[in-house]
């Protein structure tokens, strides 16, 4: 829980079975600036998922795939581990976009199914040192770094 003096809000959304970096705020402005898409801000989730990933699906989600009658925008996309003991795929997928469960959506549509999903940056700024729960304030630097070309 974050105990401030002011009232903040959430700079995007995580559902509840994803873990990882949310930026809260009292500043409006920064809220937009970061959300919308125009902006561009890099969002960086691992995605765990069930089954091998080849790259056939890696290319799709690079060049962008099909959700809710819409074309995503291409994505950056690595395999970090491929599990074939396990059955198992991990990605590092990112995105500038925010729609819906855009990230599960997209392995949808490479028909996997996601198990553990993780935001671990917004731009440059990341969530590697922190447990879960945790909360830490931004420098100035880093607020920065977000919304310098805006």
């Amino acid at each position: 829980m974050v105990k401030i003096d002011r009232r903040i809000v959430p700079v995007g959304r995580l559902d509840m079975y994803t873990s990882g970096a949310i930026i809260l705020t009292d500043d409006g402005d920064f809220v937009y600036k970061v959300t919308h898409p125009k902006h561009e801000i890099t969002k960086t989730y691992t995605v765990t998922l069930i089954g091998k990933v080849n790259n056939e699906d890696v290319q799709k989600l690079r060049d962008g795939v099909i959700i809710d009658n819409y074309k995503t925008k291409p994505a950056d996309v690595k395999i970090l581990k491929i599990d074939e003991v396990k059955n198992i795929s991990r990605l590092e997928i990112r995105i500038h976009e925010g729609k819906n469960r855009q990230v599960r959506k997209m392995c949808e549509a490479i028909n996997k199914k996601v198990i553990a999903l993780h935001r671990s940056k917004i731009g440059n700024i990341g969530v590697k040192d922190l447990k879960i729960g945790e909360w830490r304030y931004l420098s100035l630097k880093e607020v920065s770094s977000i919304i310098k070309d805006l």
